[in-house]
């Protein structure tokens, strides 16, 4: 029998992001389910030679790490005063893969994860994250559509 203990959400911190987390909500409070908030900073590309000196690109990866660790404390903040228990992680890498592999590590049950609708081109050079882990996944893949508004 299939039973829902853990969810694993992965957010970027938008809009649709926090969509996936009100579903996973819904689905987590009858079942006491486990919350699992991850945000992943893919690596940064840094162009060859800007002709700059004395940029730090390394401060732009810190920075955007307690940018990521501010947030996911007040989400964590909000989550427990509404009774979830909540475990928090921020991994660094490409987002399908790290997604993927905290969710086998951990045993996730589910993933509940948004989707931002890219298309085209775009979607060709870039792939879609939530595709490759609903492709990929382990386990059930609950995937939230892109709000019209």
């Amino acid at each position: 029998m299939f039973t829902i203990e853990s969810i694993l959400i992965p957010t970027d911190f938008s809009l649709h992001a926090d969509d996936a987390l009100s579903y996973a909500k819904a689905l987590a409070t009858p079942l006491n389910a486990v919350l699992h908030l991850v945000h992943v900073i893919e690596p940064v590309v840094y162009p060859v030679d800007w002709g700059y000196s004395g940029v730090g690109f390394i401060d732009v990866e810190n920075e955007y790490t307690t940018a990521a660790e501010k947030e996911i404390a007040a989400a964590v903040k909000k989550l427990v005063a509404e009774g979830f228990t909540v475990k928090t992680s921020i991994l660094h890498g490409r987002a399908s893969e790290q997604i993927l592999t905290y969710a086998d590590e951990n045993k996730i049950s589910l993933i509940c994860i948004a989707t931002h609708g890219r298309g085209g081109f775009e979607h060709f050079l870039f792939g879609s994250t939530t595709e490759k882990v609903l492709r990929k996944a382990n386990c059930p893949v609950f995937v939230v559509r892109q709000r019209k508004d």
